[in-house]
């Protein structure tokens, strides 16, 4: 039984009937920088992260969690504009995929569908607000740590399975210094390191 909590059983029915579903595997790259959005993903399961890259360097923006959908790809679909993002899934993934072309006539059809993204547009909102607010203002062990316990609480578990080089990717600093981090935080006994694998204690 898929659940969306747009509101509206019928809204909910007739986005689901022009849809696709698709699993898609872990770090599979589903939309480009550059590309033309025909689709706008609704993740089912799974997780898929959200970034800009420049010059090889990756700023992670948010993650498409189960029940909700990726507000840039719809405004870039709406709009029939180029994405100015990647998309990843971070692990095995199902997914609904709706057509732009489709959803531009449910959005007029149904006021609660265009709620249900306009929701989802406020609370990434103020998820990068927090992100931006964090890089200036936070230090970078508490900005690990914190990335950490959300990533944790996300999939559900206290092992996290994740290198040091990703850690330094999605927060835009270099591997070594997320490496001296990670051991300051063990010793304080906030995390266990283990191969591959990061424990929240």
């Amino acid at each position: 039984m898929i659940n969306l909590n747009i509101g509206d059983k019928q809204a909910q029915v007739t986005l689901i009937s022009v849809s696709q579903i698709s699993d898609i595997p872990a770090d599979t790259i589903i939309l480009r920088e550059g590309q033309y959005v025909r689709v706008v993903p609704v993740v089912l399961n799974g997780l898929i992260k959200v970034y800009l890259e420049r010059e090889d360097k990756d700023f992670f923006l948010y993650y498409i969690q189960p029940g909700q959908s990726c507000i840039l790809s719809f405004s870039a679909g709406l709009r029939d504009q180029k994405s100015r993002v990647f998309a990843r899934t971070i692990e095995p993934t199902r997914a609904l995929l709706v057509p732009v072309e489709k959803l531009r006539k449910l959005v007029r059809e149904y006021p609660s569908i265009l709620r249900w993204y306009t929701d989802l547009y406020h609370e990434r909102y103020n998820e990068l607000i927090d992100t931006f607010e964090s890089v200036l203002f936070k230090r970078l062990d508490q900005r690990i740590y914190e990335y950490l316990r959300n990533k944790a609480s996300l999939q559900n578990t206290d092992l996290v399975h994740i290198t040091h080089r990703e850690i330094a990717t999605d927060l835009g600093t270099a591997r070594e210094v997320v490496t001296r981090i990670l051991k300051k935080l063990e010793r304080e006994k906030k995390i266990q390191i283990i191969a591959g694998q990061i424990k929240i204690l």
